[in-house]
Order: structure tokens, then sequence, then C-alpha cells
């Protein structure tokens, strides 16, 4: 009984210091991470959401839709995701630092949305897209479902700020 005292700190220790060495190492490897300008004296990338998508971003979350779609491209040698027009490059890190949540996805469904706003210019591509499955026609009224609602038109901009079509310094575009 009297060495219990002493087990329990070595017990503590030894899950308390790999924990923190991983939680330390993350925050000084990613922890100063924030956007980059694309080229010198360029804008900074990835620049921030405007103010309807961010409102898209909360109806994206609502409606699950996280659970389909990923948002991550995967580099050349983890699948096909760029040799499916899905991005010009994999995802990095960066790219994600002013998202909050990030919002990866679980599973791929659906098509891949992390350069959706690049290779979908057309709002009105955008809205058949939601509505393509009939899952999600309840965000439009109208005889044939033609009229969006203001979650549907928030989605819609939500979808079309999702572009990863600049080059940061961990992934450069290739020319």
């Amino acid at each position: 009984m009297k060495n219990l005292n002493s087990l329990l700190a070595g017990i503590f220790l030894a899950v308390a210091f790999p924990f923190g060495t991983l939680v330390i190492s993350s925050q000084i490897q990613l922890g100063p991470l924030g956007p980059a300008p694309a080229e010198e004296g360029g804008p900074l990338f990835p620049s921030r959401e405007p103010g309807l998508a961010i409102q898209g971003r909360a109806v994206y979350v609502s409606l699950g839709c996280v659970s389909c779609h990923t948002q991550q491209v995967r580099p050349a040698g983890q699948g096909s995701d760029i040799a499916r027009g899905y991005g010009v490059r994999a995802s990095v890190a960066r790219d994600y630092v002013l998202q909050k949540p990030v919002l990866l996805g679980e599973r791929r469904i659906g098509p891949d949305l992390a350069n959706y706003g690049a290779r979908t210019k057309d709002l009105a591509v955008v809205h058949t897209a939601i509505k393509h499955d009939g899952q999600f026609t309840f965000l439009y009224t109208g005889a044939k479902q033609e009229v969006p609602s203001g979650r549907a038109v928030a989605l819609a901009a939500y979808l079309q700020s999702l572009r990863q079509d600049y080059s940061s310094p961990e992934a450069k575009l290739k020319k």
C-alpha cells in the first residue's frame, strides 16, 4: 500500500507523457500555419469564405452532406482524384486553416467537393446537382421545384466557394 502512490504516478506519466508529446508536436508543426500568398505579392490563399457561404456551410453540416462527400483531393499515388477532375493538385493542411470545423468527410459516396467551385461555375448547374437525387428537393418550391429557398441559395454559395485551384508553398500547381 505504501507504493501505491508511486505506482499511480508511474501509470499517469506513462499515459500523459506520450499524449502530451503528441499534442505539443502537432501544435509545433501546424499551429503557426496560416494563409500564404500564391505568388510573390499575390493575394493570400486560402481566402476567407463570403458571408452567404458561411451560412451555406451551416446548411451543409445540418443536412449531413459531410457523411457522403469528402473535401480532400488525394495525391496521385493514393487514388485517381486528379485524373477524375476533382482537383488540379492534392489537398494539403494549409487548405483547411480557415475552416472551423474542418469538413474532410467520412467516406466518399458522392463526388469529392474540395474543388467544386472551380469545376462548376454555373449556378443553375449547382442547383441541379443539389436536387439531383431527389433527396434535397424540399429546399425548393414551385410546381417543378425550381425556386430555391434561402437555405438552397446559401448551400449553393458554399459549394461555389469551395476552391483549391491555387498554388501553396506545399503544393504547387503544375504549369
